[in-house]
């Protein structure tokens, strides 16, 4: 062995042993006769005191080290005299009494610390380099426990997990899907995964009637924070089941891993929300609720009143910013570019401050008196010294401009804590979402989800107002994963089919496998499938999924580390009998 023990478990009652540790060298410093040399592994840094009075020769070698050198360390532990209270190994040191250099290191490109030099492109380049700060390693031992502990929980309730292939069917039904050439059948295509969902379908058709799987996942689209090509999902299916037993058993999922993790206690049921609530009152089918400044809508209080902008919006929303009445002009022209950015697409914002004293002051004041201004204010229950943001134009659109200027605002005031948290279930979604490109209808989930039996009679002749028995789990404002109760009878099935375009030719091309299996007795089933990667990342407190991903991708797609995508030889194209255009 090249260690008796680890740089992270040594401790005071040790002191006198004879020990061994290797590592990398996080750094040195001399100090007269004496260099200290800070030894790292994964699980911790111990401190080891080279003295020249005691041994010159080794003393200098120490002197010498680098940085991210390998070494190993050999010595008495000992009391620390000057203690750091920073580390669980700092009222210990090592009397260094040999020195063995296992692998000299060039110097990093930044620095292996917490508070790094190093930007995000150079630590994705040496990912491998970045993964030793423990900032980043304790994101994926956090990955680690909860994936475990995931298992164990599903486990107990008697799911199987059970793996679904890699090399599968292109449907494309949702995102577009990375395609796979097959040597062996030249000019036909494999698909990844965008997710198992017809495979864990064949599954409850096969008597499996609890599956799950920690999964990889492919999505060919662009990325965001939140987004990678590839992701992993827990998948989970059941038979026999409703959608409140499937709400019911995933919440518990939710709430025993937040015990395990945070060791907080969710003792009352998430609350549910309809889809169409989330939008009216948050513009999101996301909504983060951790603060409130939901929507007020104005529309009927501000129609007919001579200015344009409100007259011919098809809606007027609000929200109410608390104590915000001092927002200076130079703030208020902030929100207002704020709005404006490309991504966000207003046209302007609109304001009134209710002062501390019981005036008002707005941007629209010569168009509305104050009396109509205190009744857009009794409506929205604002306070003295509240101010009141404003915007209008078409619905949709503009509620989620609102959404974005909601959110914007509870960053500023510090309503976003990251060690706050907020979860609920939404649920009735539309089953359809309508195109104007193409004019036609969508599926919102996919092609399998069931709709509201209280909605099956409008399939022909409302069929835009049809709800799914469908349910998205929503933490902090994130999507934390979602689900369906599916289509299980093989003539609404394919109802659903022809509503979205698809001739029996195509559907039995594409799904005829699955359409087949039904045949033969399908139970009743539903699921849902979490993003594991953006559960960790919440309970990490980051912001992006990517920070919790050991090799992730930049937004581009590309691994910085390995450079791929990349070029494949001529010869590799060949046998695939792929021949590439020029641009």
């Amino acid at each position: 062995m090249y260690r008796t023990n680890t740089c992270g478990e040594l401790r005071l009652s040790d002191a006198g042993r004879e020990v061994t540790l290797a590592g990398w060298v996080q750094r040195t410093r001399r100090m007269g006769g004496m260099t200290f040399v800070d030894i790292r592994d994964r699980y911790g840094i111990t401190q080891a005191v080279f003295d020249a009075d005691t041994d010159a020769a080794l003393h200098e070698a120490a002197a010498k080290l680098g940085r991210e050198y390998v070494v190993q360390i050999t010595g008495t532990v000992a009391e620390r005299t000057s203690k750091n209270a920073n580390l669980p190994t700092g009222d210990i040191e090592i009397i260094a009494s040999a020195l063995k250099v296992l692998n000299a290191a060039d110097t990093p490109p930044f620095t292996i610390e917490d508070n790094t030099d190093g930007g995000d492109d150079l630590r994705m380049k040496y990912r491998y380099l970045d993964l030793r700060r423990a900032c980043v390693r304790s994101n994926l031992e956090l990955r680690h426990r909860m994936a475990f502990e995931i298992r164990r929980y599903l486990d107990s309730k008697g799911f199987l997990e059970v793996e679904t292939p890699v090399l599968i069917k292109s449907t494309p039904e949702g995102a577009r899907d990375f395609v796979v050439p097959s040597r062996m059948n030249p000019g036909q295509f494999y698909a990844l995964p965008q997710s198992p969902q017809t495979f864990k379908q064949l599954l409850m058709v096969s008597g499996f009637d609890r599956y799950f799987q920690i999964v990889k996942c492919f999505r060919d689209e662009d990325l965001r924070a939140d987004r990678q090509p590839e992701f992993t999902q827990i998948d989970c299916e059941m038979s026999f089941v409703n959608q409140e037993d499937v709400l019911n058993m995933f919440e518990g999922l939710v709430k025993h891993i937040f015990k395990y993790v945070k060791d907080i206690d969710f003792t009352e049921p998430f609350p549910r929300m309809t889809w169409a609530d989330a939008m009216r009152l948050y513009g999101s089918d996301k909504p983060d609720t951790r603060f409130g400044m939901q929507f007020v809508e104005l529309k009927d209080l501000t129609a007919g009143c001579g200015f344009s902008v409100m007259d011919e919006a098809e809606y007027v929303g609000a929200i109410v910013a608390p104590a915000c009445a001092d927002y200076t002009r130079k703030q208020l022209d902030q929100l207002t570019d704020f709005v404006k950015r490309p991504q966000i697409g207003a046209k302007g914002l609109m304001w009134v401050k209710f002062e501390a004293d019981g005036s008002i002051k707005s941007s629209v004041g010569k168009f509305f008196s104050d009396e109509q201004l205190r009744a857009w204010g009794e409506r929205a229950a604002a306070n003295p010294g509240d101010l009141m943001l404003i915007l209008a134009g078409p619905a949709m659109k503009t509620r989620k401009q609102l959404c974005e200027l909601r959110l914007e605002m509870g960053s500023r005031l510090g309503l976003r804590d990251p060690k706050k948290f907020s979860c609920l279930w939404v649920v009735d979604f539309p089953l359809f979402e309508w195109d104007e490109e193409t004019q036609r209808f969508y599926a919102m989930h996919h092609p399998f989800t069931s709709p509201n039996p209280e909605d099956i009679h409008l399939l022909d002749s409302d069929t835009g107002a049809v709800r799914a028995t469908a349910y998205d789990m929503v933490v902090n404002g994130n999507e934390l994963g979602g689900g369906s109760i599916r289509i299980h009878e093989a003539e609404l099935q394919n109802k659903m089919f022809s509503l979205l375009g698809l001739s029996e030719e195509d559907a039995q091309y594409k799904f005829g496998f699955l359409m087949n299996a039904f045949k033969y007795g399908a139970p009743p089933h539903g699921g849902l499938a979490f993003g594991f990667d953006r559960f960790v990342s919440i309970l990490a407190g980051l912001d992006s999924i990517r920070d919790v991903i050991a090799f992730p991708k930049n937004n581009s797609g590309r691994d910085m580390m390995i450079d791929a995508p990349s070029q494949i030889d001529e010869e590799q194209l060949n046998e695939l009998k792929i021949k590439l255009e020029e641009e």
